[in-house]
């Protein structure tokens, strides 16, 4: 899977995730360290890249544009802090929502749990855009 880092996490967890054979890259080897959500949020989109961020600003963009792209995971309060355990988070738990993260979701992380939004389905006719 593919993943685009977002500036509040470190590019530790890129890291982590390549090293199981992903392809993950930071925001600041884009240089987009300081770009606004919305230009990071278009480099995922165009890359076709799981957007991973602790801002929930994201999830704005996606939900009232009716966006299936990103999918998008988010670290929220009580969730793993270090690189580390957020990298072992997302693999140990990426059976359970990949398909969804294809499919277009956001995934959030909480204290001990884990909640999964599907975006919105495009209906039959639909042209994609």
């Amino acid at each position: 899977m593919k993943f685009l880092i977002d500036n509040p996490l470190s590019p530790g967890v890129a890291e982590a995730l390549r090293t199981v054979g992903h392809d993950a890259v930071h925001v600041r080897t884009r240089r987009l360290q300081e770009a606004p959500d919305h230009v990071v949020f278009h480099t995922a989109r165009v890359e076709e890249r799981v957007l991973v961020s602790a801002d929930t600003d994201f999830g704005a963009l996606l939900v009232p544009g009716r966006h299936t792209r990103p999918s998008l995971i988010l670290f929220r309060h009580g969730s793993p802090r270090r690189p580390s355990e957020q990298a072992k988070a997302i693999i140990e738990n990426l059976p359970t929502f990949s398909e969804d993260l294809e499919r277009g979701a956001i995934v959030v992380f909480r204290r001990n749990k884990i909640r999964i939004r599907r975006l919105f389905e495009k209906a039959e006719g639909d042209s994609a855009g």
